[in-house]
């Protein structure tokens, strides 16, 4: 949609015009998957599709909420703006960073009329969630004028999808909505939030993201069962190395020396993952800064079979459309991306070879799920900013 299409729904809405208009982008992460979570790298970037919130003030001492995917109206009383809605319903993601502006001591004395709306796939993996978390956190900051940081505005997302959504989820996909810029990826350290702007430049070559239909669902248990495994490895790793903070501050070597220390077979599968990952992604990023496509792709590809074997996050759709890639002349790496159980792949593709790609791989995806497949070609975007 238009600017002016969401002004006027707004306007449909409420009755009266909107007075500021806001975005916060979806994210694609090229490499370093369920690793947040674990103190380990990550590497997203920010999309150029993403989530709008329009507002405007009312006199009422209410917060009203609507999407335009939804047809009611959810309004709630200042008073009550610390207590979630019941489980899955879409105010959540909000309202929770709402509540985190509160519980940092901020007062909200002045009710509001917000319209969302976006256009991140759902399900697809791409952070439609932090999308709506940080463009929320945004928005509340330039309107109370409390000044956090982009920094901070992730933080409070983070915290609402854990206290508002149930998801136990790490720092990445809200970071890369609120630090994102133009042509650059974020690689970022989840332990200490330092991170660094790289550029992507990739001559002769698109990144494409291909979406399952598959939606992936996070909040079905098996994310947060993958936190706790995760925290049942360093448990037992901590048995030999008790200073350990964090399952990605171990190398690929010093893993070895003590993973026996893991006497579960699925929580050491886990904690393989996440320390061969974190090198990856290292690895990852110094092949792009000299300009080496090729292994940047090969360490994606040997991401996806850590994802599936051991981390057993992919399933056959993500699978079907990582290894019909593989097999493309002119696919430099693929691999899926988010959280998995569905969702999105991120390929690398050279342009010669991208209608090649999307005929190939969407039939073959096509008769072996029943599904067709979308995909898109992904422009790196700026991060949460205010458009109006």
């Amino acid at each position: 949609m238009e600017l002016n299409e969401l002004e006027q729904a707004f306007e449909q809405a409420y009755k009266k015009a909107a007075e500021a208009v806001y975005f916060s982008p979806g994210r694609v992460n090229l490499i370093g998957e369920h690793t947040d979570y674990n103190g380990g790298y990550v590497f997203p970037c920010a999309l150029s599709f993403g989530t709008w919130l329009l507002l405007a003030r009312n006199t009422e001492k209410v917060m009203r909420f609507k999407s335009l995917n939804m047809p009611e109206v959810t309004e709630l009383a200042l008073s009550t703006l610390t207590t979630p809605l019941p489980a899955n319903h879409w105010v959540n993601y909000p309202l929770g960073c709402i509540a985190q502006f509160i519980k940092r001591g901020v007062s909200i004395e002045q009710g509001y009329d917000i319209l969302i709306w976006g256009n991140v796939p759902a399900g697809a993996g791409l952070s439609s969630s932090a999308a709506l978390e940080v463009v929320t956190a945004y928005a509340m900051n330039d309107q109370l004028g409390t000044g956090y940081d982009r920094t901070q505005l992730a933080l409070i997302g983070q915290a609402s999808e854990h206290e508002f959504a149930g998801v136990n989820c790490g720092i990445m996909d809200q970071f890369a909505s609120a630090q994102g810029k133009k042509d650059h990826a974020i690689f970022l350290n989840c332990d200490t939030l330092e991170f660094e702007l790289v550029p992507v430049k990739l001559e002769g070559i698109k990144v494409v993201i291909s979406n399952t239909h598959s939606p992936h669902k996070l909040d079905s248990g098996a994310y947060n069962d993958r936190v706790a495994q995760c925290q049942l490895a360093l448990k037992q790793l901590r048995t030999v190395r008790p200073e350990l903070k964090n399952l990605a501050e171990l190398t690929e070597a010093e893993f070895e020396q003590i993973e026996q220390a893991i006497t579960d077979p699925i929580a050491h599968k886990r904690a393989r993952h996440v320390v061969g990952e974190v090198q990856r992604t290292t690895d990852a990023v110094k092949a792009l800064r000299r300009g080496d496509i090729a292994t940047f792709g090969k360490l994606m590809c040997q991401s996806h079979v850590s994802l599936r074997d051991d981390y057993e996050v992919t399933g056959l759709h993500l699978d079907t459309l990582a290894e019909e890639a593989w097999k493309i002349e002119g696919v430099i790496g693929s691999r899926m991306t988010g959280g998995g159980f569905g969702g999105c792949t991120v390929s690398l593709v050279k342009d010669e070879a991208i209608p090649v790609f999307i005929e190939q791989v969407g039939k073959a995806y096509e008769e072996k799920t029943g599904i067709k497949p979308d995909f898109y070609i992904a422009e790196i975007g700026d991060g949460a900013r205010r458009i109006a």
